[in-house]
């Protein structure tokens, strides 16, 4: 089973209490079809365990077969520095299937994001580097693939149902 290797980090956008007892970690690719399901378990499962988990999405973003993954991860960092990574991280799984680089434009727009700024984030090269940090620290971890999920620092390898998920996180709570 492997190990996070890159603990989590003020660098990091955590949802939830930074000290709870349940810290997920999910390395995902914005354009990946299992990521989006299981973005969509990972919320229902916060909402199960509020206020005794926290949650950071990191990005493993796979050029090679989803075009927009990176640019949609430099995306939600640029959405970040607005203090609206979270919102823009949700809205880029809502509308998964409609990414392109316009289209993260107009979520911009939605979120009311400053344009302008934006624009301008989305080519600073931090914002790459910062999207490759994750990458490299993934690749670090054992990610070898998305989504990818880490209990108190450790690879989840159960299935990835509600069921299974949320009982992992709630073994948890009780050691």
């Amino acid at each position: 089973m492997g190990k996070l290797t890159l603990p989590i980090h003020r660098r990091d956008h955590i949802k939830g209490p930074q000290n709870a007892a349940v810290q997920l970690v999910a390395y995902g690719d914005y354009q990946c079809s299992y990521c989006s399901r299981v973005y969509q378990i990972v919320n229902a499962i916060e909402r199960s365990f509020s206020g005794q988990m926290s949650f950071v999405f990191r990005h493993f973003p796979y050029p090679d077969i989803h075009p927009y993954a990176e640019k949609a991860a430099i995306a939600a960092e640029a959405a970040g520095r607005q203090g609206k990574f979270w919102v823009m991280h949700n809205m880029i799984f809502q509308y998964q299937k409609q990414l392109t680089s316009k289209t993260l434009l107009v979520f911009a727009e939605e979120l009311e994001l400053n344009i302008r700024a934006f624009k301008m984030d989305i080519t600073d090269r931090a914002l790459s580097e910062r999207v490759a940090a994750d990458l490299e620290s993934g690749t670090q971890s054992g990610v070898n693939g998305t989504p990818s999920l880490f209990i108190n620092g450790n690879k989840y390898s159960g299935s990835y149902d509600f069921g299974s998920l949320a009982g992992a996180v709630g073994d948890k709570l009780v050691k």
